[in-house]
């Protein structure tokens, strides 16, 4: 059995790509962006579960305006990697139903 993705499914993963693909773009942004509050603030702070993100908001009222665009662009590209996923998800709803279905979720398992 030949299994393909139906045309709908291809475009939206494709749409996808892009978002994702800037993730690292994201952490680059915000470490130039805030690295002032970085090293005043947050440099001992252990990385990972949100814990930067928490030190930026005990000190939100500090921020300077640099920091704050950078944190406020990054949630805007979080914002449209969260809806390429979502789009993902709806245009490939039949697809993954049919060529995935022995396929556990989780791990990236279903978009391998």
């Amino acid at each position: 059995m030949n299994k393909k993705l139906t045309a709908l499914c291809f475009a939206a993963l494709l749409v996808m790509l892009s978002p994702l693909a800037a993730q690292d773009d994201i952490v680059t942004g915000i470490e130039q962006g805030c690295a002032t509050e970085i090293e005043k603030f947050c440099s001992q702070v252990t990385l990972g579960e949100g814990r930067m993100l928490a030190c930026f908001y005990a000190h939100e009222d500090k921020l300077s305006g640099q920091c704050q665009f950078a944190l406020y662009d990054a949630t805007a590209q979080l914002e449209r990697a969260v809806s390429a996923i979502n789009y993902l998800a709806s245009q490939c709803a039949n697809d993954i139903d049919t060529l995935c279905a022995g396929v556990a979720a989780g791990e990236g398992q279903i978009l391998e």
